[in-house]
């Protein structure tokens, strides 16, 4: 036994001795093509950090580049260990073919659709958007997944093909949005006081905007009250739900301070009947 291992590490020895060259010039190669990708992803951030390209489109510059500098490298490596191009070709051919022949349509459907996402940018990394029933920021739109956080900081990565398929809401970034809360009081209010209050509620949350302003509407006229809407703006949709549990909790404190009954009336005549 002990001798099959000297002989191994002999034959090793002399291997690595009489393809020096070869071993020393991929070293080399390997290293330089770490150096050059790594170079060419410091520019590419500095050109997003300059807001010179998007977060999305650095993102992907920078896995093209990282894909194409390993598939340069190993192909010197392998032509100066006696591999020639044609044989390179021929097995990226195959590696190719045999990742198409075994990869899922889905998987097909979903680059495309990824490539679709890019192209016509419904939304882009940093937005918020409201999909699957929850809010969500994206942080990466790669060819198969877009990658989003979750209010609870889960990082979810849906396949495109889905983003194509159902409705999402774009709330973007530092976009002017509208919020809005409805309530009920009876008829004995005037219509007045319940505005002023509703406008005063708004007022109340640092978070909304003066500019556009409030306002209130009255929307629906029930049996035994009358829905009064307000509407306020915000541009902060990092912060959207902290925003309207503020405003709700407002309109509610408020109307408690002015003596505004805000309960359903028709529920409560139901609940005494």
């Amino acid at each position: 036994m002990s001798v099959d291992l000297t002989g191994f590490l002999a034959m090793l020895g002399l291997s690595v001795r009489s393809n020096l060259d070869k071993i020393v010039f991929s070293m080399i190669v390997i290293i330089g093509g770490f150096v050059v990708y790594r170079a060419i992803a410091a520019e590419i951030n500095r050109l997003r950090d300059q807001k010179r390209l998007e977060a999305h489109v650095a993102y992907t510059l920078t896995r093209i580049v990282q894909w194409a500098a390993t598939l340069a490298v190993l192909s010197a490596v392998l032509t100066h260990f006696g591999v020639t191009a044609g044989m390179i070709s021929g097995l990226l051919t195959l590696l190719g073919g045999t990742i198409i022949g075994f990869a899922a349509i889905n998987t097909i459907g979903n680059a495309l659709a990824g490539l679709i996402v890019m192209t016509s940018r419904p939304f882009r990394v940093g937005d918020r958007i409201f999909f699957n029933g929850q809010f969500a920021d994206v942080i990466a739109i790669e060819l198969i997944y877009t990658k989003m956080v979750t209010l609870d900081n889960v990082v979810v990565s849906v396949p495109n093909q889905e983003l194509l398929k159902d409705e999402i809401d774009n709330f973007g970034e530092h976009r002017v949005i509208r919020r809005h809360v409805s309530v009920t009081p009876g008829f004995e209010y005037e219509s007045e006081d319940v505005e002023a209050a509703l406008l005063e509620a708004a007022r109340g949350v640092s978070r909304v905007l003066s500019e556009p302003a409030p306002y209130v509407w009255i929307t629906d006229i029930q049996s035994y009250a009358v829905e009064y809407t307000l509407y306020a703006f915000i541009d902060d949709a990092g912060a959207l739900p902290e925003i309207d549990a503020e405003l709700h909790r407002s309109v509610l404190e408020t109307c408690k301070d002015r003596g505004i009954d805000i309960s359903t009336p028709l529920l409560l005549r139901q609940v005494q009947g």
